[in-house]
């Protein structure tokens, strides 16, 4: 079994196992397979919790399945399946500058993927999950291992 600590999972990744999605049923799979907690920041926390209230506003849930995905996701942070993870934003922010100038240009990722790549790097994190491929492109660049559970 693999070490969840050390995993950056992208919160659009995170979100298929709160809303029921294509990808939900690989990624539940690929979350099983790991043990202990993946870290998640408060900037995680808030683009999780917003992705389900979204899907709520696009009526892809329930009010109810709203409220429940979003309970869900409280009881993973409780029972240490995740794990609120502190950042120091200002090097965070510094690193995500520096990702942009160096790597946009050529990559054209968005501002919020190199904030997600720089926050794994802050974190000590070595691998960056997700499905966004301009995303898992910058993680390589900037010397993470990648994965993505949906495929």
């Amino acid at each position: 079994m693999k070490n969840a600590e050390r995993i950056y999972t992208d919160p659009s990744t995170l979100r298929a196992l709160y809303v029921h999605e294509t990808r939900s049923a690989a990624v539940c799979r690929w979350r099983s397979r790991l043990a202990g907690a993946l870290p998640v920041t408060s900037f995680g926390k808030a683009e999780l919790l917003n992705a389900i209230a979204l899907a709520a506003f696009r009526r892809d849930l329930t009010p109810v399945a709203a409220e429940a995905s979003r309970q869900m996701f409280v009881e993973d942070l409780a029972e240490g399946r995740l794990c609120a993870t502190d950042l120091l934003w200002r090097a965070a922010m510094d690193r995500c500058m520096e990702i942009s100038r160096r790597w946009t240009p050529t990559l054209g990722t968005r501002m919020l993927d190199a904030l997600h790549v720089a926050s794994a790097l802050e974190m000590g994190c070595t691998v960056l999950a997700s499905h966004d491929q301009r995303q898992l492109a910058l993680a390589r660049a900037c010397g993470l291992k990648t994965l993505s559970p949906a495929t």
